[in-house]
């Protein structure tokens, strides 16, 4: 099939600016498609049918692929491959079905207004986001562009943006870029708290750190107090290591099995922007306890499921890699999550248990896995002197499905 779909990226100074593909692909549509800023710039006399963006935007995405064949246009703003409709729709359809036509994304508009060198900025968008998800990108000197949702959205991130130490950031808010009423506002962080801007807009901070803010590093094994936790929780020198034997990917699927407060999950997460992780738990102290970990570490997309495996696994996607926190001895647990392990994938288990470790030992013979013994101390005052203080003896396992 040929192209049907025309997904048309537009400046804010209109359709004028369009080069001429785009334009003839607009001249085509029988649908043409886009917020109601978008459908404003067609010409008045235009009696082709419209469709404005419903809420939630899935409607759209069902409302177009029911068309399927149609002469569609969509009219989006900027890029729309970069954190844009283009991506909603290059996952359910191929290449060929569907054209892009991209103008300048809101991410080079920005940098070049600023001067801001792009490939050392990191780029985000907080549309129809959390805004925690900013919080693992904090570092002091750090420069971010995000995508902003829409007024009140400066206003609420500076906010965030003070409670965590970073309150004299420069926060630069761009409005209606390349268009006729585009504006600059700069202030600090703490100055922005309360103020409201151009629903059109992005945000580029210039990160600066008070004696208050604590910046966490990406790399695993973050210090224990980072985590809300209620003493049980996998040591630091022990989650460092597992998630090194888990050996991640980017944008890999990680089962975080028994998660407890969903320490290894959240540093999976924090990994990369495009990892993914589902922490399984049935205890409801520790649920919340995620849920705040996962507020507080900047990973709002970890997928909190309640329930006891293996039951609470049976309808989850398949994993590429699996960390038994807890069960390991429990029935059907390690068989389930080895079944629905993709090939290639990793499962790594710890153990404290002598019957934990004899079962470990036993699946390292059959699958030909390797065996750990973490033995981790800490130096710890003792009024005067100094003294060790030993942990529980973990035992890892890690497998590698063939």
């Amino acid at each position: 099939m040929t192209a049907w779909l025309n997904i048309i990226g537009v400046g804010d100074d209109g359709l004028g600016s369009l080069n001429e593909a785009a334009k003839i692909a607009l001249s085509k549509a029988t649908l043409i498609v886009g917020g109601k800023r978008h459908l404003d710039m067609l010409p008045k006399d235009d009696d082709r049918a419209t469709l404005i963006w419903p809420s939630p935007l899935i409607q759209l995405v069902d409302d177009v692929m029911a068309k399927r064949g149609q002469q569609i246009t969509i009219l989006a703003t900027g890029d729309p491959m970069h954190y844009g409709i283009g991506v909603t729709f290059a996952k359910r359809l191929p290449a060929t079905e569907m054209a892009v036509f991209p103008a300048l994304s809101a991410f080079t508009l920005a940098a070049s207004r600023l001067g801001w060198d792009l490939s050392r900025t990191i780029t985000m968008t907080l549309h129809g986001r959390p805004l925690e998800l900013i919080l693992s990108n904090l570092a002091p000197a750090t420069q971010i562009l995000a995508l902003s949702d829409n007024g009140d959205t400066p206003s609420h991130l500076a906010a965030l943006l003070c409670d965590t130490g970073y309150g004299d950031s420069v926060l630069t808010v761009l409005e209606h870029m390349g268009g006729s009423k585009e504006n600059q506002q700069t202030k600090t962080a703490n100055r922005w708290v309360g103020q409201k801007c151009q629903d059109l807009n992005t945000i580029a901070v210039d990160c600066v750190a008070d004696n208050t803010a604590n910046p966490i590093s990406l790399i695993p094994g973050l210090p224990d107090d980072a985590f809300v936790h209620n003493g049980q929780i996998t040591k630091r020198e022990v989650r460092s290591a597992t998630l090194a034997a888990l050996s991640p990917l980017r944008g890999q699927l990680l089962w975080d099995v028994g998660a407890g407060s969903g320490s290894i999950s959240t540093e999976w997460m924090r990994i990369n922007p495009l990892n993914q992780a589902m922490a399984i738990e049935h205890i409801q102290d520790r649920l919340d306890l995620i849920q705040q970990n996962r507020v507080k570490l900047g990973v709002p997309g970890l997928k909190i499921i309640s329930g006891t495996a293996p039951e609470a696994l049976a309808n989850l996607p398949d994993p590429d890699r699996i960390f038994i926190g807890g069960g390991l001895t429990n029935e059907g647990v390690f068989e389930i999550c080895w079944q629905r392990l993709k090939p290639g994938g990793v499962l790594v288990a710890n153990t404290v248990t002598t019957q934990g470790e004899s079962f470990a030992f036993n699946l390292a013979e059959q699958w030909d896995g390797e065996l750990t013994r973490l033995n981790i101390s800490r130096a710890i005052k003792i009024g005067n002197f100094t003294s060790w203080k030993p942990f529980r003896q973990v035992t890892q396992l890690r497998l590698v499905k063939k």
